[in-house]
């Protein structure tokens, strides 16, 4: 059962550890389940565990790390090459 809009997800107890599903992990860090799940491939945030071979979960270390990664402010370098160049570098007025 989910929890209502506005609680906060119920972990999944094994052991004694609590874990929680990669929907309440994406809902509650305001980031898509697709994109949750892109990260994880691409290797930018930690894979979870696979609980009963389907259900993805996270452990609170776990979704901290994640949060880290999904609310990360990272400065612009201009002199990496891969920034739109307007005005094809001419300075001020028109081009001709």
């Amino acid at each position: 059962m989910r929890p209502e809009p506005g609680q906060d997800p119920m972990p999944i107890e094994v052991g004694g550890i609590p874990y929680f599903s990669a929907g309440d992990v994406a809902k509650t860090l305001g980031v898509s389940r697709q994109t949750l799940w892109r990260w994880r491939q691409e290797g930018k945030i930690p894979a979870g565990h696979r609980y009963r071979d389907r259900q993805v979960l996270f452990t609170m270390a776990e979704i901290e790390a994640i949060k880290e990664y999904a609310h990360r402010i990272e400065p612009i370098d201009a002199s990496a090459g891969n920034q739109l160049k307007l005005f094809n570098g001419s300075k001020g007025g028109r081009a001709s």
